[in-house]
């Protein structure tokens, strides 16, 4: 067998040298597409993040001005208003977690502490228990929830922020009892098909005693209808009526 020259010896490492330089540039290129593919993935994901809170920003800037009625959809995004026979007038159960039959409820047992009226909007990570709010509404509240379909929509949120504005820029003597809510598949059962926001108001007769639970189911939030909803059960309409303010 011939010897192997140092000439043919150097050819061949050159070869090698030549194979592993081009490994090497390979997996570099490899490597930085794979780094250009991640930073592009959570910018993605840090842009969406950021997309929903800028678009609710703007449609809420969209009402800046306007009337509590041009808000949102017609009154005719709204169906009829129901009532049923309410009960759990100063029924209190401090800290009992209760499972109310409707969704949302308008009226039931409840813990013994309203919430404060100085919040009007809440998110599902802001808002208190669902037996606090039945306290708001046995003290007059009107409250609007909005299902989790509304929560994920930014023109909705827009809306339902624009609105909760609106109510509070005008409200002067704690009359405007209001609060937006969500209402989520732990509270209970989903609102009827179609129907993403609802109205709830506790009303009361004062001459027979008795109370009603109120309600108004909507497709989308609707400034127009929630206005004719709470001039027509406003906050002493209500069992025990103190004008929204919390603490009594």
């Amino acid at each position: 067998m011939a010897k192997t020259t140092k000439s043919e010896k150097s050819e061949r490492q050159k070869v090698i040298d030549d194979i592993r330089r081009k490994q090497r540039s390979a997996e570099s290129r490899q490597g930085a597409i794979i780094v250009g593919v991640c930073i592009a993935a959570a910018l993605v994901i840090v842009g969406l993040a950021a997309y929903n809170p800028i678009r609710t920003w703007l449609e809420q800037q969209k009402y800046d001005d306007e009337a509590l009625a041009d808000i949102g959809g017609p009154a005719s995004v709204c169906g009829e208003i129901t009532t049923k026979d309410a009960t759990g007038n100063q029924d209190h159960r401090d800290g009992e977690q209760i499972t109310y039959p409707e969704s949302p409820p308008a009226f039931g047992p409840h813990w013994p502490s309203p919430e404060p009226l100085e919040d009007r909007f809440y998110t599902a990570d802001s808002r208190p228990e669902l037996e606090v709010l039945i306290h708001n509404l046995e003290h007059g509240f009107t409250i609007l929830w909005y299902d989790e379909t509304a929560a994920e929509d930014a023109e909705t949120l827009g809306e339902l922020k624009a609105i909760s504005d609106r109510l509070n820029d005008s409200d002067t003597n704690n009359r405007l009892s209001f609060k937006a809510v969500p209402w989520t598949s732990e509270d209970g059962e989903p609102f009827p098909d179609g129907q993403h926001i609802a109205f709830t108001h506790w009303s009361a007769d004062e001459e027979t005693g008795s109370s009603t639970g109120v309600w108004q189911y909507c497709s989308e939030p609707s400034g127009e209808a929630l206005e004719q909803f709470m001039k027509d059960y406003p906050y002493y309409d209500a069992p025990e009526p103190i004008g929204g303010y919390a603490g009594m």
